[in-house]
């Protein structure tokens, strides 16, 4: 099969590698309709995490086309949508919602999705099925549920956006903006996008921002401050990773004020005194996107959400070293890679 390897910070090529087969009994083999490139992809690519000889990808749908003799909830045929953490849905920790810390997690990304092929652990906990083989248009947005939706979802659920609640969202890209998606599914009344980006301020407003800041840092915060009565937001969503990103979200936030934290944590520290002085919650990490999927799929699938809009260039597999290159000089803000 063709596969996306990282050799080395910009360095990425598009190569033979065995195809993957059955491992464990409750696997499953799936040939891939579609995948795509993360943000938390590029900082390897940019060499802020080590990286040599690596497979790519952790976001995946397509066609299940073999399963171990342990696999009950999807048979061969099925068209499925998984998390990028795969998990028994079982555990304890399941459970209660937070399939990302599965006593048995497997990190798809470890695997490299960005394939023509893949084989995804832990199949009846991590695959859910599709209704049916769903219309081609649908691919995209099946596709953004995989992950970026499934974590802008739970920024949103963690930073308790609501009826009545004013929202602010950290981050542009397309976790940030499904953020924004979210929150306005879950009845945000007011929604602070902060973006410098003609294209991405209209898909914000689009997916449901009412106001659009282009100030970061502490003057971010201030007009945040502004537009709340000097309050700040009942909900923050930070989907950066940064130390900035950070500090903006907290300090944006109302005391009592949630804040739901996403971005993939890149020397970030917050301060003792500014952490106590705040009176904020703050809840977040990797996304239990399997939580969400069935939800999201039945939205998708009825057509009432339409995440697939992130995706602002599609590309043939072969063609993924343009792709990191466009999201890394911010040329595309999520590359989509067809098969």
């Amino acid at each position: 099969m063709r596969q996306v390897v990282m050799y080395g910070p910009g360095d990425v090529r598009v190569e033979d590698r065995e195809d993957p087969r059955i491992v464990e009994p409750t696997d499953a083999i799936i040939r891939l309709a579609a995948t795509c490139i993360c943000g938390s992809d590029l900082w390897p690519y940019r060499g802020a995490e080590s990286v040599d000889h690596q497979v790519m990808g952790h976001e995946y749908v397509g066609v299940v086309e073999e399963v171990g003799s342990a696999v009950r909830t999807v048979k061969v045929g099925d068209f499925v949508v998984g998390s990028f953490w795969a998990s028994d849905n079982t555990c304890e920790i399941c459970r209660a919602g937070y399939q990302a810390y599965c006593l048995h997690r497997v990190l798809m990304g470890t695997l490299g999705t960005q394939a023509e092929l893949a084989r995804i652990p832990l199949a009846d906990g991590t695959l859910v099925a599709t209704p049916s083989m769903p219309d081609p248009d649908l691919i995209p947005s099946l596709m953004a549920a995989s992950d970026v939706l499934g974590t802008g979802w739970f920024a949103a659920v963690a930073a308790e956006a609501g009826p009545g609640k004013t929202v602010a969202v950290v981050g542009d890209g397309a976790v940030g903006l499904l953020g924004i998606l979210a929150a306005k599914q879950l009845g945000a009344e007011r929604i602070i996008a902060f973006s410098r980006h003609a294209d991405r301020q209209a898909l914000a407003r689009e997916f449901g921002a009412t106001d659009v800041i282009e100030e970061r840092g502490d003057d971010g915060v201030s007009r945040v401050k502004e537009l709340t009565g000097g309050l700040g937001a009942h909900s923050v969503i930070e989907a950066v990773g940064t130390q900035e990103a950070m500090m903006q979200a907290i300090h944006s936030t109302r005391p009592g004020g949630h804040v739901g934290f996403v971005g993939v944590s890149h020397d970030v520290a917050i301060p003792g005194d500014d952490l106590f002085m705040a009176g904020v919650h703050i809840h977040g990490g990797p996304a239990p996107v399997r939580q969400y999927l069935p939800e999201l799929i039945r939205l998708i699938w009825d057509r009432k959400i339409d995440p697939g809009k992130v995706f602002d260039l599609t590309l043939p597999l072969e063609r993924a070293a343009e792709g990191y290159e466009a999201m890394d000089q911010r040329t595309a803000t999520k590359v989509l890679l067809t098969l």
